[in-house]
């Protein structure tokens, strides 16, 4: 399990890349590669070669989780290295939890965007274009990536963050 000074580094982390991806819509690597390079060092000093390990599997699942979304440009870099930034900090266990919640919240996001901009109709017509996608084994038109200046997006690290700010305090008031 993953110490308690990871997942504090982990809060001070999500809230800077979220503060920054809610501002400048973009984490920048100044911030995420010293991020997974201190999770990992962190864990290690805490945890030795089990903290090590765990730090490196979470760095690894993070990254190869999200992958794929960040190939079909449904997911920006900065986010995919935040995620495995996180895992590092977090380990396998924590960041999985972290993913879902992040989705859950992302998703929240979304649809609060899309009611408030009037493109549910739209939204709706991109599902169907992307499960036919997904159907058929094909990538998805350019008109459901990040490239598509038309498209509504969501700051994914806010919602990132928000996550495991939940986390850290849900931690701490669990050990009060």
């Amino acid at each position: 399990m993953m110490q308690n000074s990871g997942l504090l580094l982990a809060g001070f982390l999500a809230l800077w890349a979220g503060a920054l991806d809610w501002r400048y819509r973009r984490i920048p690597n100044w911030l995420t590669v010293p991020g997974l390079l201190a999770g990992v060092a962190v864990n290690a000093v805490a945890g030795g070669w089990s903290g090590a390990k765990s730090s490196l599997l979470g760095a690894g699942l993070g990254l190869a989780v999200l992958l794929p979304f960040v190939l079909i440009k449904a997911l920006g870099a900065g986010d995919w290295k935040l995620i495995g930034a996180l895992g590092a900090c977090l380990g396998p266990t924590r960041l999985i939890a972290v993913l879902i919640g992040s989705m859950f919240v992302a998703g929240i996001m979304a649809l609060a965007l899309i009611i408030y901009k009037g493109r549910v109709r739209q939204a709706f017509g991109n599902i169907v274009r992307m499960l036919g996608a997904f159907l058929s084994l094909h990538l998805p038109g350019p008109e459901v990536s990040l490239d598509n200046p038309e498209s509504v997006k969501i700051p994914f690290g806010v919602a990132v963050a928000l996550t495991v700010l939940f986390l850290v305090v849900r931690h701490a008031l669990v050990k009060a």
